[in-house]
């Protein structure tokens, strides 16, 4: 049981360092089992607020929060985030130099920082602090690639399991975005974790438009659909590396800012490719499936995928990487019988095949269904969906359909009469009245439901009932020799009648109708959004952060909507917390007012430049002052070189030399004046930290 002040303290807690009043779907409970000290496995969507789950609880626990993921790109990505946010966190990992690994542990000696990030192949670097004085808690992100049922299966994170006996007060939270039933059981026994909670927020991903279209002049398709999309950040998906760097050279050759990432790239290839995206110097990505895993970018608008993925779990993955802001996002798919040709031939010799294969299929039939596209997303998870989406091309453009309650009925018995144990084929043979082998030897030659759907062909009822899974009347087991099995759905059908629509089985995918045209959207260019979005840009850029850590596109178009025009108005748009008001909060108000000829409204609180001002006046140092108001020494340092340039009394020369002062001002000529820091920084080779830089500057325009 919490207690009083712990639970006071959880919404404020929200508010002050992530901008939000109030909670997602299932995120209080879980955040409130975490701080109980349970065992908890969270299953939520891409963009759906996991990381919230482990990252709160973290600031309200006494020690540290240690999270294992993937990837650096991740760790780094949500260390970045976590910082902009005001909450100190680290990651640690092999690559790091000594003397940084030391200042790390210092760090966490000294109870200075809440989160480390660290991959499961440093845990062994980490034995001095894996200890229950000094851990508090542990997440496992990205928990799926435990279980070699996972579709990114990483046998590192076999060990884990460790934890529980080592660490056997310490809570562990575990979290994927995607894992079927067989996958979630495999976690929770590798973890050792049998009885912990299980949390199984909705799949649905409301905001995400999905279609489907043949893979015919796919290139020309897709320049039309990224000239719809004006200044959005988006991502295809290709299958093979020469794919990437061939449409990327394409799109190029046609005017849109494209490139492309693949494991042949060398890291640093890589790693700038990744961060020109994140800092939104790149709109496209033409990656293989390496791309992706560490990227927490919110404003990506689109995601294409120019092949066919090889299973439903990596699908849904991918495309959960376009709209994390809850904002309209697209997701394009062309499917080819060659796609699936190439990826079954990949499978061939693996030690799973068979589930290997039978995921494939489950994918090339969501490719080819007639039926709402979302519906059969969610049951593959699991989940029961009642009505069409209406935000699919098939719901969108619906084919006719007919009555098929007897035809399912038919299904369903079989299915019913054979345990279901069987997979489809052996299923429809028994529907079709077939004497082989199997059906002989196991005697499904005698059961009364043999050759009810004789007068149907084979490959009819392959696609009936491939519409029926589709429709999450029945279920492919896959971690049981692909069995069909009944769903809760199955009894209103097999026992009340209830009407189900089936479609005429269709000869190729190439007979689907491609949704119709829309004209191209312009963009507004001095909308409101845009020129908050500009803004956000140019802060990016001068503080060397990614744009969406300032605000998400779905904080600006709030902003746009309410136009706040005070620090109090400001604080009530979520995604606007105390750190980011502090840091933001004036440059944006004052570019609302301008945009809408408003006044300010009359502030109670001090301007943050002039509360940094009466503590330097007062003698507090620089590092004092970022301590006491719990912002970074840089931002400290802007408000210094802003107050100098307004005239107020800051001895400048305490923090930069003149030497450094003439190395800026030459930079500023050779380089033609440039609107950021960071060419500055490069042309001085690094040599010049970024605060300094900014000072100069100050200083030059004062005297200029």
């Amino acid at each position: 049981m919490l207690s009083k002040e712990i639970q006071e303290k959880i919404l404020p807690t929200l508010k002050k360092y992530f901008g939000y009043d109030s909670f997602r779907d299932q995120q209080q409970e879980i955040v409130v089992s975490v701080l109980s000290k349970k065992d908890n496995l969270v299953i939520m969507p891409t963009g759906g607020g996991k990381s919230i789950c482990f990252q709160l609880p973290a600031l309200l626990f006494e020690g540290l929060t240690l999270v294992i993921s993937p990837l650096i790109a991740l760790m780094k990505d949500q260390v970045d985030g976590l910082n902009a946010n005001g909450i100190a966190a680290d990651f640690y990992n092999s690559s790091q130099e000594t003397h940084e690994q030391q200042a790390i542990f210092e760090k966490i000696a000294n109870n200075e920082i809440k989160l480390l990030y660290v991959a499961p192949e440093s845990l062994q670097l980490l034995q001095p602090i894996l200890s229950e004085d000094i851990i508090s808690c542990i997440a496992i992100d990205e928990a799926h690639c435990i279980s070699s049922w996972g579709h990114d299966f990483r046998p590192s994170y076999q060990q884990l399991g460790f934890f529980r006996k080592l660490l056997p007060n310490t809570p562990i939270i575990a979290l994927t975005a995607t894992a079927d039933k067989a996958t979630r059981k495999d976690i929770l026994e590798q973890l050792n974790i049998p009885s912990a909670k299980q949390f199984i927020a909705s799949f649905d991903r409301k905001n995400i438009e999905l279609e489907v279209r043949p893979a015919n002049d796919r290139v020309l398709q897709i320049l039309k659909f990224i000239r719809k999309k004006p200044n959005e950040a988006g991502i295809i998906y290709c299958l093979s590396r020469k794919s990437t760097e061939q449409l990327a050279s394409k799109l190029k050759q046609n005017g849109i800012n494209a490139a492309p990432y693949h494991a042949g790239l060398n890291f640093m290839e890589r790693s700038k490719t990744q961060e020109d995206f994140i800092y939104d110097k790149v709109q496209v990505i033409c990656a293989t499936i390496a791309f992706g895993m560490g990227i927490d970018k919110s404003n990506v608008r689109w995601v294409i995928h120019y092949n066919m993925p090889k299973n439903i779990e990596g699908y849904y993955q991918e495309i959960g990487r376009c709209g994390r802001d809850n904002l309209k996002a697209n997701a394009l798919l062309f499917h080819s019988y060659s796609d699936v040709i190439q990826l079954r031939k990949f499978m061939n010799g693996a030690s799973n095949e068979d589930v290997q294969v039978a995921k494939l299929e489950r994918m090339k039939q969501f490719s080819e269904a007639t039926t709402c596209r979302r519906k059969i997303l969610l049951s593959y998870f699991g989940e029961l969906l009642a009505e069409n989406c209406g935000n699919c091309d098939v719901c969108k453009n619906p084919p006719q359909f007919f009555n098929g309650t007897i035809i399912a009925q038919k299904a369903l018995s079989v299915i019913a009469r054979l345990n279901e144990t069987e997979a489809i084929g052996t299923v429809i043979d028994v529907l079709r009245g077939a004497h082989n082998a199997t059906i002989l030897d196991k005697a499904y030659d005698k059961l009364k439901s043999h050759g009810v759907g004789k007068e149907i062909s084979w490959r009819d009822w392959q696609q009936y009932i491939i519409q029926l899974i589709n429709q999450g009347y029945c279920e492919i087991a896959f971690h049981k020799n692909n069995a069909l099995r009944l769903t809760s759905f199955s009894k209103k059908v097999l026992f009340d009648n209830e009407y189900v629509n089936l479609t005429r089985p269709i000869d190729a995918v190439e007979q689907l109708v491609i949704k119709k045209e829309t004209k191209e959207t312009k963009v507004k260019k001095d909308s409101l959004f845009e020129r908050l979005r500009k803004l956000r840009h140019q802060i990016s850029l001068d503080e060397n952060i990614p744009a969406y850590l300032v605000f998400s596109d779905a904080t600006l178009k709030e902003m746009e909507r309410a136009r706040p025009m005070s620090e109090a108005d400001l604080l009530e748009i979520s995604g606007v917390g105390q750190r980011k008001l502090d840091v933001y909060g004036e440059e944006f108000i004052a570019e609302i007012i301008s945009f809408t000829g408003g006044k300010r409204k009359k502030e109670k609180k001090k301007d943050t430049n002039l509360v940094t001002y009466e503590l330097y006046k007062e003698g507090f140092s620089i590092e004092e002052i970022a301590v006491k108001r719990n912002l970074k020494s840089t931002t400290i340092f802007s408000h210094l070189a802003k107050l100098y340039g307004e005239g107020k009394d800051i001895d400048i020369y305490n923090f930069v030399n003149k030497e450094e002062v003439e190395n800026v001002r030459k930079a500023k000529l050779e380089l033609e004046n440039p609107p950021a820091l960071k060419p500055y920084f490069e042309h001085l080779n690094g040599e010049l930290e970024y605060f300094k830089i900014r000072l100069a500057l100050s200083i030059i325009e004062k005297e200029d």
